[in-house]
C-alpha cells in the first residue's frame, strides 16, 4: 500500500490517494505517514477528512506529530487538537515547543483548554497524567430513559460508553453502570436501582505501573481516577494500560541491560542519543570491575606456582555471572508483578540456594570429568576448581535473588540490579572463592 501511495504521488494523482485513504483503517493511515518524507506528510494529511484526521493523529509518533503540528495552519492544528482526546492532546503538548504550546492553547475551546492543562499539571507517570476527561458521567436521580438520552446525544465525545460513572451533586463518584444494565432494565427505573456501588477506583497521584497492575488483576476494561475529596476527574482504559505496560517493559529491559531507558523508538535516535544513553553505565561497570584486576594481582604469586589456575578463570566468573543473572531476572519479574514481596525474601533465599546447590553439584560433576579426561589437570586442580564452582555457583543465586528486593525495598528500580551489575560483582567474589580455596587446598 505505501509503495503504490508513493507512486500516486510521484504522478500528483492526490484525487485517488483521498479515495484511498478514506477507506483505509486509521492506524494503517498513520502507519503510512510514518515512512512518508516530511515534505509529502503535510499534502497528504490535508487530504484526509476532518472527521478522521484528529484519530490518524492521535496514531502517530510523538515526533511524527510534533513535526506536523507545526506545519500545519494554526486553524489546522487547533481544530485537530480540540478532535483529540484529552490525554492524547496533553501528551502532545509535551513534546512541542512552549512558544506552541502557549499560541495554540489559547485558541483550542476553553474546555479543551481546561481539560489539557489540568493533565499537564499532574506528575510525570502519574494516573493523572495519562487519564482522559472524556467519560460518561450519569446522575443517581436519573431514569434510565435519560441516561439512554444521554448516552445518544454525547457517546461520540467519551472514550467509551461500556462502563458510566454514577456522581451525586458535587461531583464524588458513588457508582457504576454498565450499558448493558442499562439496555436490559426498565426505563423508568432510577439509576441508583441498578448502580453497582462496589467501586474500584485510583487516586491522580498514583503510579501509572500501579494503575495497570490493578487493571490487569481485576480484568478491568476502564477504571476511574478521583482526586484527594474522591470526586471523579477522569478514567483511564485499557487501551491506555497496554501502552503503560509496553513502556514499563521496554524500560525494565533497557535496565536489565545496563541502559539508560529512552521514550524514542531505536531508528528514531541518533548516535549521540544511543551514546548517552550506554556510556555512564559502561564506565561504571568499567571502574567497578578494576576490583577484579586488583584481585588476581593480589594472588599473583600463587597463580605464578599454579599457572594452570588460570585458565580456568573466565569459566568460573562466566558461570558465577549467568547463575546469578537466571536468579535476577526470575525475582526482577516476580517483583513486577507483584508476586513477590519484601517479607518473602527468606523464602526466595531457601529456594535459590537449594537450586543452586542442585545446580552447582550438577556442573560440578560434569566439569570435573572434562578436567580430568580433556584438561589432563591433576584431580587436587579439578577438586579446587570443582568445589569454586559450587560455592560461586551458591553465592551468585543469593546475591542475584536478594539484590534486587533490597533494591525495591529501599525506593531503586530492581531492573537496575539485573545482569551486568550482579555479574560484576560475583566475578570479584568468584575470584576470592577461588584463590582462597586454593590457597588451602593446594598450599600455596
Amino acid at each position: 500500500m505505501l509503495k503504490n501511495i508513493e507512486n500516486l504521488i510521484e504522478e500528483k494523482k492526490y484525487a485517488e490517494i483521498k479515495q484511498i485513504l478514506n477507506k483505509m483503517n486509521d492506524y494503517d493511515i498513520a502507519e503510512i505517514f510514518e515512512d512518508l518524507p516530511t515534505t509529502e506528510q503535510l499534502k497528504i494529511f490535508r487530504l484526509l477528512q476532518k472527521d478522521i484526521a484528529a484519530d490518524v493523529f492521535s496514531y502517530m509518533e510523538t515526533d511524527t506529530q510534533s513535526k506536523l503540528i507545526t506545519l500545519l495552519s494554526e486553524k489546522e492544528a487547533v481544530d485537530i487538537i480540540n478532535d483529540m482526546a484529552s490525554d492524547d492532546a496533553a501528551d502532545l503538548m509535551d513534546e512541542i515547543p512552549a512558544n506552541v504550546v502557549s499560541r495554540l492553547l489559547n485558541k483550542v475551546d476553553p474546555e479543551a483548554r481546561r481539560d489539557i492543562n489540568g493533565l499537564l499539571n499532574y506528575p510525570d507517570d502519574s494516573a493523572g497524567s495519562i487519564m482522559t476527561t472524556e467519560y460518561m458521567d450519569l446522575k443517581e436521580e436519573n431514569t434510565i430513559e435519560d441516561a439512554i438520552k444521554k448516552i445518544k446525544r454525547e457517546y461520540d465525545d467519551k472514550e467509551t460508553i461500556d462502563i458510566c460513572f454514577v456522581t451525586d451533586k458535587s461531583r464524588k463518584l458513588i457508582g457504576t453502570v454498565k450499558l448493558k444494565d442499562l439496555v436490559l432494565n426498565d426505563e423508568d427505573k432510577l439509576i441508583k436501582e441498578i448502580m453497582d456501588d462496589d467501586i474500584m477506583s485510583v487516586n491522580t497521584l498514583m503510579d501509572q505501573e500501579k494503575v495497570a497492575q490493578i487493571i490487569q488483576d481485576y480484568d478491568l476494561t476502564s477504571i476511574p481516577v478521583v482526586d484527594s475529596e474522591n470526586k471523579l476527574v477522569g478514567i483511564i482504559t485499557i487501551d491506555d494500560v497496554i501502552d503503560i505496560i509496553e513502556e514499563e517493559a521496554t524500560e525494565d529491559i533497557e535496565k536489565m541491560a545496563a541502559i539508560t531507558p529512552t521514550e524514542k523508538p531505536y531508528l528514531k535516535l541518533n548516535i549521540l542519543d544511543l551514546y548517552k544513553s550506554r556510556i555512564p553505565w559502561l564506565l561504571l561497570l568499567m571502574i567497578s570491575a578494576t576490583f577484579t584486576g586488583k584481585i588476581i594481582q593480589h594472588y599473583e604469586a600463587a597463580l605464578a606456582s599454579y599457572v594452570v589456575l588460570t585458565s580456568f578463570i573466565p569459566m568460573l566468573m562466566d558461570t558465577g555471572g549467568n547463575a546469578g543473572g537466571q536468579s535476577s531476572v526470575t525475582i526482577i519479574r516476580g517483583l513486577s508483578l507483584n508476586d513477590i514481596e519484601y517479607k518473602d525474601t527468606l523464602k526466595v533465599i531457601w529456594k535459590e540456594i537449594r537450586v543452586a546447590v542442585l545446580a552447582g553439584l550438577t556442573l560440578a560433576v560434569a566439569n570435573f570429568a572434562k578436567l580430568l579426561l580433556i584438561d589432563k589437570v591433576t584431580a587436587s586442580v579439578a577438586l579446587v576448581v570443582c568445589i569454586t564452582l559450587i560455592v560461586t555457583v551458591i553465592i551468585a543465586k543469593i546475591i542475584g535473588c536478594s539484590l534486587p528486593i533490597l533494591a525495591k525495598k529501599i525506593g531503586f528500580d530492581p531492573a537496575v540490579m539485573a545482569s551486568p551489575f550482579i555479574t560484576t560483582i560475583v566475578d570479584a567474589i568468584s575470584l576470592i572463592v577461588y584463590f582462597q580455596i586454593a590457597t588451602h587446598l593446594l598450599g600455596l
